[in-house]
């Protein structure tokens, strides 16, 4: 299944393009509608099945199709580790780029300035963990 089939905002769709994704898997075909649909989806599949994907791109293209607020964090990802936070950020921060919007992790253990900075400037989506 392509993505646009998923029916994707077509900008999110040349951003999808430009990272050289082509074609859905397994695991994103089945739990992006119901995510686009707005309904709660638990899912579980091996290592490198584009898990991640499955759960921002959806994200991504509500922030796209619907109104928000501007310079506030309107999506927030919460996860267990810092490398689970840095995994995630590598996927939706060249993507949410592409498309406009702006990313950023927030890590205990980390730098807190530049966390503190990039936090006043204004972030779409943040992804932070405690550890």
């Amino acid at each position: 299944m392509t993505f646009k089939e998923l029916g994707l905002a077509e900008r999110l769709l040349e951003g999808i393009d430009s990272m050289g994704y082509k074609t859905a898997t397994p695991v994103q075909e089945q739990v992006m509608k119901p995510i686009l649909a707005g309904r709660d989806v638990l899912a579980s599949a091996q290592t490198g099945t584009g898990k991640t994907a499955a759960f921002l791109l959806p994200i991504i293209h509500k922030l796209l199709t619907e109104e928000h607020s501007e310079n506030h964090i309107n999506a927030l990802i919460i996860v267990p580790t810092r490398e689970l936070a840095v995994q995630i950020s590598d996927v939706v921060g060249p993507l949410s780029r592409k498309v406009g919007l702006s990313t950023q992790v927030v890590a205990g253990g980390l730098s807190y300035v530049g966390q503190i900075k990039a936090l006043r400037s204004g972030v779409t989506i943040l992804v932070a963990t405690p550890g």
